[in-house]
Order: C-alpha cells, then structure tokens, then sequence
C-alpha cells in the first residue's frame, strides 16, 4: 500500500507534464467551439492565505492557542507514545492541498488561469437550468477538479525539523478529466455501491440536522452520506443535480472529490488519537477532518468562514466569489486536521 502511495504523485506527475508538452504545441483547436476563457490567478503564498485558520493550536486536550473557529476533539493526554518513541501529542491545522473546480476542461484555475488543449474532447462540463416547457425541476451543474500538493508550511521552512508536517513540493497529484469513474455517474457506483441505501426522501431529511452543525459548529461524522448545506455527498463525482449557485455546487463537489480519494484509499487520515503515529486508513472520510478556503476568483482570508469545515451554508462565504459570465472557475486551499506525536 506504502508502495502504491508512493508511486501515485510521480504517476500524476508525468501524466501532466505529457498533458502540458501536447498543450503547449497543438493549436487552440476548442478556442472558438469550447466553453469560455479559463480565468484565475496564482496563490500569493503570503497574502492569499488565511494564516489564522493554522489555529487552533492544541497539546493534548488543551488549547495553547485558541480561536473562535471549531476544532474537533483532541487526545485528553498531552503525552503520546509511539513504539518506544515518547512525544508531546500536538493538534494543529496545516495547509495541505490546492484545488481547482472548474466546469471548463484543462482550466488550471490556482496556475493564473492558465488552459491547455490536448487535442481531444473529454470533460467538457456546464450548467443547466428548468426549460419553459417540461424541463428539469432544478438546476444542475457538472465540475472538472485538479489537485495539486501544495504543503505550504514545510517548503516556506516556516517551521524547521518539525516531523509532523507534509512534506515535499508543489505538484499536480489528480487531474479528473481523465477520470472515468469521475466522468460517468454509473460507472461511479464502482466505488460508493451504497449510495443506494441514502437515495431516499428520509436520509436526505437528515442533511438538514447536518447543514446545521456544519454552520454553527462541525459537521457530523455520523451522517457520512450528507455534505450538509450543500446536499448529498454521493454519488462521488462531479454532477451537481442540485444546484443553488457556484459556491455551494463548486464546494459540493470538492467534498465529493475528498471523500473519492479515501475510498479509492489514496487519502488517508491523519485527526484524532489513532493518527498520533501516523496515517490510517479511512475509507469513509471523517468530515471534520478538513477545512476549504476560497483561493479563486477573490481568496477569502478573514473572518470565521473564511475556512469553512464541509457542509457549511455558504451565505457567508458567497460575496465576490462569482463574476458574471465568468464566475464558474473557482480554486480552493485545503486545510487538514492533523494531531501528531511530536518530539
């Protein structure tokens, strides 16, 4: 499993540094009959980034630096023991990953916008609404997500010798294009085959307790099934039959995307006492693990909601974030909850 870890970032690597060769030499064959322009601008790693939402900051059951953001519960001992290693068991929050969702194939939102052509038609997204005669009840959207490695604090050297942090570089790890299980929603039901136990009026009713958690305080680990405010977390891709706007259907399907990776295992988890020692396995992801922060089109970096756990209404978190004609290309910084057995 280590070995399959490893070997996935270079995979994903090469795949879009190929993607970026054939790009840059074929001509813009969709220009005209595409989607739009791919807008965005890069992540100022100073200015661009919600410093505060590192906190809080806790040893043991004890906040060393508290805020007025929610935390998930924290071993109770301040002292760990891993193998024959004693530590200090630390909580924190650390900038993991960058994401763009984008409805426009190849839109590197978070890379200053920039579009590539490979010079085939595939993740060719939109967003639909009701017709005037006999149309859908409601509008819906599809998304195209890339993931980068973004492990902002190690390769700032902001903290030195600090074992618990990610560590590495700046780097495309998943590129959904190419994706089918992120392409087709019946092939999808290869990995969440018990997305037809929730497929009722009921399980749904019980999102809404769950977009009230997630506003107020954290959602719930126990509704696995719900992304809160912004609907259903199944099935996991792309299509958002549901649509309310770009920043609840884009932040909806990131959720998605997150919790695809546990169950393909590629994501792990790394909160509460068991990731004292390191990662484990968690097929079905822990909510309350992560936190999504708004890079693109405006980077959101103050204020409570600013990292917004998932499933958390996004009244608060809406305003500048969508520009007409323009406004479907979003670019998020994802934060995630790590406790570690520190030295």
């Amino acid at each position: 499993m280590k070995q399959i870890r490893s070997i996935l970032p270079r995979f994903w690597s090469a795949v879009f540094a190929a993607i970026f060769l054939i790009g840059a030499a074929a001509p813009p064959a969709h220009a005209a009959s595409g989607p739009g322009k791919c807008t965005g601008h890069f992540v100022n790693p100073i200015t661009d980034i919600c410093w505060s939402c590192l906190f809080p900051i806790s040893i043991g059951g004890l906040k060393i630096w508290p805020s007025n953001r929610p935390d998930p519960d924290n071993p109770d001992l301040p002292v760990c023991l891993c193998g024959l290693r004693p530590g200090i068991a630390m909580g924190f929050w650390e900038p993991v990953r960058l994401a763009d969702v984008s409805m426009k194939p190849w839109c590197f939102v978070n890379l200053g916008g920039l579009k590539l052509d490979p010079g085939f038609d595939i993740g060719f997204k939109t967003m639909a609404g009701p017709s005037a005669v006999g149309g859908n009840a409601q509008y819906n959207s599809q998304w195209n997500i890339h993931w980068y490695a973004y492990p902002l604090i190690y390769w700032m050297e902001l903290v030195a010798d600090f074992l618990c942090l990610e560590q590495g570089s700046i780097d495309i790890l998943y590129i959904t294009e190419i994706d089918p299980l992120w392409q087709d929603s019946e092939l999808t039901a290869i990995i969440n085959p018990e997305a037809v136990l929730f497929a009722n009026p009921l399980a749904l009713a019980a999102c809404a307790a769950d977009c009230v958690l997630a506003t107020t305080k954290l959602p719930s680990d126990s509704l696995f099934w719900c992304a809160g405010c912004q609907g259903s977390m199944y099935p996991l891709n792309g299509n958002v039959s549901a649509t309310i706007g770009h920043v609840q259907a884009s932040r909806l399907a990131l959720s998605r995307f997150a919790y695809k990776l546990h169950r393909e295992l590629v994501a792990w988890g790394t909160m509460g006492g068991k990731g004292l020692c390191g990662k484990y396995l968690m097929p079905v992801m822990r909510k309350q693990q992560y936190r999504f922060q708004a890079t693109n089109p405006n980077p959101q970096t103050k204020g409570r909601y600013a990292c917004a756990p998932i499933g958390a209404s996004t009244t608060f978190m809406s305003a500048g974030q969508v520009y007409p004609a323009i406004g479907e290309d979003m670019g998020y910084l994802v934060w995630r909850k790590r406790n570690c057995c520190a030295l």
